[in-house]
C-alpha cells in the first residue's frame, strides 16, 4: 500500500470542486460537488441520534433502496436539520437541480448538510450554487482540495487522505475527505465524510466493508460527548480500475479493507487532532484486554473523559482521572493490575505499575505531555488484544467557539 497526495479524486473517474455560495458565509467556500463519470456502487452509514437531519434520510433512502449513486451536492453553514417537511423538499430540489444539470436520476444524487440546526437553507442559492460548482468540477487534485475546503465549519484545515494497492494486477485507489471539529462523539461521530475509490467491488460487500470499518476508525473519536444530527459517511466505488470484481471475502476484499481502513483511520485522526479549540491530539491505547470490545469500551471512555481532556491541556500527568474514566467504563478489569505511561515525540514515560504510582520525574511527564501529539497507553494485563481511540485536550477556546457558534 501507498500513500499518495489526494483527496477525492485521487481515484480514477472522479472530478469535484468547490465554490462560495453564500449558504451562511460570506467569506469562504461553502459549496461542494463530487461527481463521477460513471455510476457507482454506494455504501453508507449514518448517525445514531434518534434526531435525523432532511439529508441524512434522504441519503439512507439511496443507499438502502437505489443503492447507486453518482453525484454528491454537500453544503456548509446550514445543517437542514430539525427543518421538517420543507428539509426534505430542499433535498429534493437540490438533487432534481443537481441531477438535470449533470444528466443524471435524481435519487442517484446524495446531499449533505452540515452547520447551524434549525435554520431552513436558501434553496436559490443552493441551485445557483450548482450550477456553477458543475461547471468548475475537474479530476486534479486542486478539485478534491477545494472541495475539502467548501465543506469546513469550525475546521481549521481541510482533511484529506488517499492511498493505492493492487488489485489482480491493477493500481487501484481509495480517496476521501471528511470535515469534523466539534460535536462529535462515538457512534458513528459528528463529522461529514466521502470516501471514492476505482475498485470494482459489489454494492453489498462495500456496505459490509464500510460498516465494519467504522467502528474502528470514526466510531473510535470523540471531542466533546455530543452526537450529531448530521453524521454521514459516504463510500463510492465506480469500478473504473477495472479489477476483477470483488464478489466475495477473498484476498483482493481484504487487501481493499486495508486501504478503506488506511484512509478513515488517517481522516478519523484528523478530525480528533482539529477539535474546536484543541492545541493537542490525544490518543488512548488499551492493550492486554480479554477481548476488543473490552478495549474498545476502556480506551473511549478515556478519551471522553472531560477531566483527562483538559490535564492533557494543562500537560498534567494526572493518572487518577484515567483510571478513574476506565472505572467507570462498564467494563471489567482489575485496577491492582493496571500499568499506565504517557508517549510522545518527546518520549516515554511510566506513570502507573499495578495499580500504583511510580516514582516518576513530573518535570518529564509535563515535557512528554507538551506535544502537539499524546498518547496514553493502559496495559490491563488479561489478555492480547487492544483498541485505540482518538480525541484532544478540553481548552477554553471550545467554550468560546460553542457559545457563539450561531452567529
Amino acid at each position: 500500500m501507498d500513500q499518495i497526495k489526494g483527496g477525492v479524486t485521487a481515484a480514477k473517474g472522479f472530478q469535484a470542486a468547490g465554490v462560495a455560495a453564500g449558504i451562511k458565509y460570506q467569506d469562504r467556500r461553502d459549496m461542494a460537488l463530487l461527481y463521477s463519470e460513471i455510476p457507482c456502487a454506494v455504501a453508507g452509514t449514518f448517525t445514531t441520534n434518534i434526531v435525523k437531519a432532511a439529508p441524512v434520510k434522504w441519503d439512507q433512502r439511496v443507499v438502502y433502496e437505489t443503492k447507486q449513486a453518482q453525484a454528491v451536492i454537500v453544503n456548509a453553514g446550514i445543517a437542514n436539520a430539525c427543518t421538517g417537511q420543507a428539509g426534505m423538499e430542499y433535498c429534493r430540489k437540490a438533487a432534481k437541480k443537481a441531477g438535470e444539470v449533470l444528466n443524471v436520476p435524481k435519487d442517484q444524487v446524495l446531499v449533505a448538510s452540515t452547520g447551524v440546526i434549525g435554520m431552513q437553507l436558501p434553496i436559490g442559492r443552493i441551485c445557483a450554487g450548482i450550477d456553477v460548482l458543475a461547471g468548475a468540477l475537474t479530476a486534479d487534485w486542486a478539485g478534491g482540495h477545494a472541495a475539502a475546503q467548501a465543506i469546513m465549519t469550525t475546521d481549521t484545515r481541510p482533511k484529506e487522505a488517499a492511498v493505492t494497492v493492487e488489485l489482480g494486477g491493477r493500481t487501484v485507489t481509495v480517496g476521501g475527505m471528511c470535515k469534523g471539529s466539534g460535536m462529535i462523539h462515538p457512534n458513528m461521530c459528528t463529522m461529514l465524510s466521502f470516501v471514492t475509490t476505482d475498485a470494482a467491488i459489489t454494492q453489498e460487500l462495500l456496505q459490509e466493508a464500510l460498516c465494519t470499518d467504522v467502528e474502528d476508525t470514526y466510531n473510535m473519536v470523540s471531542v466533546d460527548g455530543d452526537t450529531s444530527t448530521n453524521d454521514t459517511c459516504l463510500l463510492l466505488a465506480n469500478g473504473m480500475a477495472e479489477n476483477p470484481l470483488i464478489a466475495e471475502k477473498n484476498e483482493d476484499y481484504r487487501t481493499f479493507c486495508e486501504a478503506l481502513h488506511c484512509v478513515n483511520e488517517t481522516l478519523a485522526k484528523m478530525m480528533a487532532g482539529d477539535g474546536e479549540g484543541a492545541t493537542a491530539l490525544f490518543e488512548v491505547k488499551v492493550i492486554g484486554a480479554e477481548s476488543k470490545e473490552q478495549a474498545k469500551l476502556l480506551s473511549k471512555s478515556v478519551v471522553s473523559s472531560s477531566l483527562t481532556k483538559a490535564a492533557i491541556c494543562g500537560h498534567d500527568a494526572n493518572w487518577g482521572r484515567i483510571l478513574c474514566a476506565m472505572g467507570y467504563s462498564g467494563a471489567r478489569f482489575d485496577p491492582e493490575r493496571v500499568d499506565l505511561f504517557f508517549e510522545s515525540a518527546a518520549g516515554k514515560i511510566r506513570i502507573l505499575k499495578d495499580g500504583v504510582a511510580v516514582d516518576y520525574s513530573e518535570e518529564e511527564a509535563a515535557k512528554i505531555l507538551s506535544e502537539p501529539a499524546v498518547t496514553a497507553i493502559a496495559d490491563i494485563k488479561m489478555g492480547s488484544f487492544e483498541a485505540m481511540a482518538w480525541g484532544c485536550d478540553l481548552t477554553c477556546d471550545y467554550v468560546k467557539i460553542n457559545a457563539d457558534y450561531r452567529s
